[in-house]
C-alpha cells in the first residue's frame, strides 16, 4: 500500500520523521487498502503532516532518502 504525496512542496527542512502506524487507527479508507496488513510505516513532516504510508521501515527510509529528505524513527 502507498499512499501518493508531492515531496517537492515542503519547504527547505529536510527531516522527516518515520513511525509504526497500527492500521486499526487508520480512518475506514485506508484500512481498506491495507490489504491485510496489521501495521503499516508513516513518513511525516516536521510539522506533523502525514505524507506516506507504505508497508515496511525500509520502504519508509528508502523513499525517504530518494526525496532527499533525511528520516529520524520516531517512538
Amino acid at each position: 500500500m502507498y499512499s501518493k504525496y508531492d515531496f517537492g512542496d515542503l519547504d527547505n527542512d529536510r527531516i522527516v520523521y518515520v513511525r509504526e502506524v497500527n492500521v486499526d487507527e487508520l480512518p475506514e479508507e485506508l484500512r481498506d487498502q491495507a490489504m491485510g496488513a496489521t501495521r503499516l510505516y508513516a513518513v511525516h513532516a516536521q510539522n506533523g503532516d502525514r505524507l506516506a504510508l507504505v508497508k515496511d521501515r525500509k520502504l519508509a527510509f528508502v523513499l525517504a532518502r530518494q526525496n532527499d529528505f533525511a528520516p529520524v524513527t520516531v517512538h
